[in-house]
């Protein structure tokens, strides 16, 4: 089958950075999906997994967003039939999805929604998954629960997992949310997927949400360049705050700054339960098949910004060097071989 993957880690512009192979035919294993691949997108997940492969002479496929059909299910398979549209993020410990045909556990796994195209569904389980941990288990949101009137800052809104969390956030009742963009086109993004305001992560972000009348935020999710803005953060956080990041820092951040205020900071990484197998490793099947009922009601839409033709090397060159510069809105997707 064909397959576009690594050896060795290479800078993008580099011809051979991402390089086109035909590979064996993946089986499934007992609790596994065998999906033939329409569409994918891209994520910083891929581009940081390629500048980390060793050279250790190994081929390695990257991608972890998908959407496809399912061709053969292993034995142990009880939720999915062959013919099932299905769409899903996968696990960073097993072959990527930038290939032909792909194998993936059924508990992370869901139909995807009737009302999308397999591209703009491929646009949205890793950053959805992302987002609903997030603002869900780690900042402790409810969609039916009002509780206590809160603030929420998305800093970055305009990229893959802000463009979710956005959508999903203003489900929340009483939930005033913030997202920052620093470009017309991005501000015109978040505010086209419904925050009540938004402001310039490159200005003194206190500042422009006084002016505008709004509270401290009580919660923050930071998806982007934490290093450069968390200081500011820690200053401009509601006492009793939480912090939920989605990326590391390059350098290890002072938690004494949010000490005296007694903010909580939280991680949030999609993969923990496939990599760990979690006991509750299915809870992610359960949450895809919530957004494809949100998309279907009409109450999130696909975050599919540009399509970049075929999955291919050349395509998903262009893919990683466009993210790698940290100026895309929304996702970006490949459609067939």
């Amino acid at each position: 089958m064909k397959s576009v993957g690594i050896f060795h880690s290479l800078p993008i512009s580099d011809s051979m950075a991402l390089v086109e192979r035909d590979i064996p035919e993946p089986k499934p294993g007992d609790m596994d999906l065998l999906v033939r691949v329409e569409a994918i997108s891209v994520n910083p997940a891929d581009y940081r997994v390629r500048q980390r492969k060793a050279n250790d002479g190994a081929y390695q496929v990257l991608g972890w967003d998908i959407a496809g059909t399912v061709i053969e299910v292993g034995p142990g398979v009880s939720g999915f039939s062959r013919g099932d549209a299905v769409f899903y993020a996968g696990d960073l410990t097993r072959p990527g999805d930038n290939s032909e045909l792909h194998v993936v556990d059924e508990r992370i796994v869901a139909r995807r929604p009737v009302t999308l195209s397999a591209a703009a569904a491929a646009a949205l389980p890793l950053t959805a998954l992302t987002a609903w941990e997030a603002l869900f288990e780690r900042l402790g949101l409810s969609m039916v629960s009002a509780g206590r009137a809160k603030t929420l800052l998305i800093v970055g809104g305009a990229g893959g997992v802000g463009s979710v969390a956005i959508q999903l956030a203003r489900l929340v009742p009483g939930l005033t949310v913030i997202a920052t963009a620093s470009r017309p086109e991005s501000v015109a993004w978040c505010e086209r997927l419904g925050a009540h305001a938004v402001i310039d992560h490159f200005d003194d972000m206190g500042a422009q949400i006084a002016a505008r009348g709004l509270n401290a935020p009580d919660l923050i999710l930071l998806t982007n360049s934490p290093d450069r803005h968390y200081s500011s953060l820690a200053e401009l956080i509601a006492p009793q705050g939480v912090i939920c990041s989605i990326v590391p820092f390059d350098t290890a951040p002072d938690l004494n700054l949010i000490m005296r205020k007694s903010v909580t900071f939280v991680w949030e990484f999609m993969f923990t339960r496939p990599m760990f197998q979690t006991s509750d490793m299915g809870e992610q099947g359960r949450i895809l098949t919530l957004v494809a009922d949100l998309v279907e009601a009409g109450q999130l839409v696909s975050t599919e910004a540009e399509n970049l033709g075929l999955i291919n090397a050349e395509n998903l060159r262009t893919a990683h060097a466009r993210l790698e510069q940290g100026r895309t809105i929304g996702k970006l997707v490949l459609a067939g071989f």
